[in-house]
């Protein structure tokens, strides 16, 4: 763990938001004064007043007013429900904006030329001052090239990166402390949070993972005349800057400008859920953060997402897992659905399962009573993340990322089309989904590896067997066990003989003294054998010493 002063100045504004906005338990139960007593106690513990302000709302304003960091932290943690002690949080975390000033042009001009070692003059032929938006990690200038194509790049913020691993630090120390503080059944492991969440901003800051995302999603949309991706120029690109076709749209959630143009809303809204849909259920690969301000219509009804940086990815297991859950809840399986939690690795063996399917059963039911027009995905994810928390259920993020995005473009469909039935327009994509997997083509795959795998095991296993076979007859065969509490067991052992080997001492010396004391040899003090005095003296001491450590210790 690093020194909490490297970052003395950053830890005090932090501690001071947190007492501000009312957070002072907060830091008594992670002993964060103890922890910095020594330097963070120079300014005074005061409880600033923070109005009537809920608690979930004083998290969101912390996290705003801590910076792109925590902002980013938040965002994260809003995609996974176990994450948060209750929907209040969550919807809070949600709302998190991390609009900021622009910084000055002439920075985005020096931050261009020297990425590119080029003056901006001869790299672009028009180059826009002013910020076109900004954001916490980055902000966009509109621009033109030396072709006249119209562009808008995307320049990553003045030593953002030093500024991110400096909170990267602080969060990490206070996760360690946190960790040593929670119980450790705890469902919450702060620990794993934060190294999740350096991955997570590691790459939205590395800018050319953003652009193999537009042309990933480009590549996917080729042949979708609903939906438009922006052209990416490579040859303008780095780790920091992203230049993209220059998009001019209506952003989706202006109705106003939309009707005054004449779009059909119903068309956009059921374009923008065939577009969600198309990317989980076709693609697997799905924007992460499908919100109004990332997405454009443009003529025709076509949808035009924007800001490629949150991307979800469902790997091949994440597709079998889910097309076991959708397979359960379609013929009402609940054990078939407890299977794959079990296979995943999400539930346990002491939870309590009995009433995990009872909970399941009545969930799928209600919806199955229901028409599809009154079926909602916000009371969906609701009833889920209920459910989750309920039975402390920690799904994949990637597929908590993929239900918060088909949340998000339901409510953006609905604002435009209220009618819009979205489990309609899913039936067919599921449906194509559901059957890939009997496919003659996947079939055969599965049969290749599955053969392929047997081939491996036949191969090895008699050149493996010689040599567990040559290691007995050796008797150089060894079997290594590993126990969780077993550290902790050899320490607590450990202790005790130390303290057996103390007493023996102890006695030892008690009874050499009173050998001492009868022999009467030697020079006395107070008419008692000095050496035999002495070693009442010490055997005392010793003795005292040892009552203490065991009372200390709670252990009598």
């Amino acid at each position: 763990m690093q020194s909490p002063f490297k970052n003395f100045k950053r830890y005090q504004e932090i501690i001071q938001v947190l007492l501000k906005y009312g957070f002072g338990d907060l830091l008594d139960q992670l002993g964060l004064d103890n922890y910095f007593k020594s330097g963070l106690k120079l300014f005074t513990k005061k409880t600033y007043t923070a109005g009537e302000m809920p608690r979930p709302v004083r998290v969101r304003k912390v996290l705003e007013e801590l910076g792109p960091t925590f902002v980013k932290l938040g965002q994260m943690i809003s995609v996974n429900p176990t994450l948060v002690p209750s929907k209040k949080y969550l919807l809070e975390l949600q709302k998190l904006q991390d609009k900021v000033p622009p910084f000055p042009g002439e920075k985005a001009k020096k931050i261009i030329e020297d990425e590119f070692e080029e003056p901006i003059d001869e790299i672009f032929l028009e180059f826009e001052k002013e910020a076109h938006a900004a954001a916490s990690l980055a902000q966009v200038h509109k621009a033109r090239l030396q072709n006249g194509e119209q562009v808008v790049v995307k320049i990553q913020r003045p030593n953002i990166k030093s500024k991110i691993e400096s909170d990267l630090d602080i969060l990490n120390n206070m996760a360690n402390i946190a960790s040593n503080r929670l119980p450790k059944d705890s469902i919450y492991r702060p620990v794993e949070v934060v190294n999740e969440f350096k991955h997570w901003i590691h790459k939205e800051l590395n800018f050319i993972q953003e652009r193999r995302n537009i042309e990933r999603f480009k590549n996917n949309f080729q042949n979708v005349d609903t939906v438009y991706i922006p052209q990416v120029y490579r040859d303008y690109c780095s780790s920091k800057i992203v230049t993209m076709e220059y998009i001019d749209g209506i952003r989706i959630d202006d109705i106003d400008a939309i009707q005054k143009s004449g779009l059909d809303r119903e068309k956009i809204a059921h374009n923008g859920m065939e577009a969600s849909l198309r990317q989980v259920f076709e693609h697997g690969f799905f924007h992460g953060d499908p919100h109004p301000g990332n997405i454009f219509v443009l003529e025709d009804n076509v949808i035009a997402p924007m800001d490629f940086g949150l991307m979800g990815n469902l790997t091949s297991e994440h597709k079998e897992e889910l097309a076991h859950i959708l397979n359960g809840i379609v013929n009402q399986d609940v054990d078939r659905i407890i299977r794959v939690f079990f296979n995943m690795g999400i539930i346990e063996d002491n939870q309590n399962i009995r009433e995990l399917k009872i909970d399941l059963s009545e969930m799928i039911g209600t919806y199955y009573r229901l028409e599809l027009q009154y079926i909602e995905i916000e009371q969906i994810v609701d009833d889920i993340t209920q459910l989750v928390n309920r039975y402390k259920i920690r799904l994949p993020k990637t597929l908590f990322l993929m239900i918060k995005s088909m949340y998000l473009m339901e409510g953006i469909a609905r604002d435009l089309y209220p009618e819009i039935n979205m489990i309609e327009i899913g039936k067919p994509y599921i449906k194509s989904f559901m059957m890939k997997r009997w496919s003659p083509n996947r079939i055969f795959d599965k049969l290749s590896l599955f053969l392929a795998d047997i081939r491996d095991l036949m191969e090895t296993s008699p050149t493996n067997l010689k040599r567990i076979m040559l290691k007995l007859r050796q008797g150089d065969f060894s079997l290594t066990l590993h126990h969780e509490e077993l550290t902790k067991f050899i320490h607590m052992l450990d202790k005790a003989s130390n303290r057996i080997s103390f007493s023996l001492i102890i006695a030892a010396l008690i009874i050499a003294s009173s050998v001492m004391v009868n022999f009467g040899k030697g020079p006395t003090i107070f008419g008692i054998p000095a050496i035999g005095l002495i070693g009442y003296v010490i055997a005392t001491i010793m003795g005292l010493w040892l009552v203490i450590s065991i009372i200390r210790s709670g252990r009598m």
